[in-house]
């Protein structure tokens, strides 16, 4: 009877949901909460309006995620560029290639792009996790960019299989209370995350160690938000 009791005191109704969405959308200094809508039905969260730029929406995805009692986030935002932030695909495919050629954490020549309708393709294979992520966050922020899609994959140099247990220790030494319910199993060089968590944080964090991991070639993120 008490688990009953204070599994009832910890979830927050959709109402409460919806509230602290828009909360944490206006308490971020980078999204004009005014242009988007919340809805919220059993526990997933949609985002709906316009910003203003790639990044804006970006921003209000994580904005969303952060909250506490966010089950799943479908967007359905738009990017309306204003006037002065449209440019042609040429020139966007000239500012990424240059802002990638300027990263030092990306090999030069690895990456490819292709840009249509203001939106960015990334193709290529990389060695790390944290070099797709580096390019992703760069790119991001380029003016008149609607979204990028990500196809680049990961192919590690590394001979050696990742060790499941670095990933273990790893986990544990990020995120000691969460590491009990989450589970590692790795065939060959594919990683396979399984379990419980209590936010999207922990959950990112888990799929951070297991990237980090040396050999992994894939991540397979089974992890539920609980």
């Amino acid at each position: 009877m008490l688990f009953i009791l204070l599994k009832e005191i910890i979830m927050k109704s959709d109402a409460v949901l919806q509230h602290d969405v828009m909360a944490e959308l206006k308490w971020e200094p980078s999204v004009n909460a005014a242009h988007i809508g919340v809805e919220v039905k059993n526990g997933i969260v949609t985002l709906t309006g316009y910003v203003d730029s790639y990044s804006e929406k970006w921003a209000a995805e994580q904005a969303a995620l952060r909250v506490y009692g966010v089950k799943a986030l479908t967007v359905e935002l738009e990017v309306n560029l204003p006037g002065f932030s449209k440019r042609n695909d040429l020139d966007i495919a000239i500012s990424a290639e240059n802002v990638l050629r300027w990263s030092t954490d990306i090999p030069e020549g690895v990456v490819k792009i292709v840009v249509e309708n203001g939106w960015i393709t990334l193709t290529g294979e990389l060695e790390w996790q944290y070099q797709q992520r580096t390019a992703l966050t760069a790119l991001r922020h380029i003016v008149g960019v609607k979204g990028i899609s990500n196809k680049m994959s990961i192919k590690p140099v590394l001979s050696s299989s990742p060790n499941k247990v670095e990933v273990e220790a790893a986990l544990k030494r990020t995120s000691k209370n969460e590491t009990h319910n989450i589970h590692v199993n790795v065939q060959g060089s594919d990683v396979t995350l399984t379990g419980t968590v209590h936010s999207w944080f922990d959950r990112d964090l888990a799929r951070y160690c297991a990237w980090n991991t040396p050999g992994v070639h894939k991540v397979i993120d089974n992890i539920e938000v609980i």
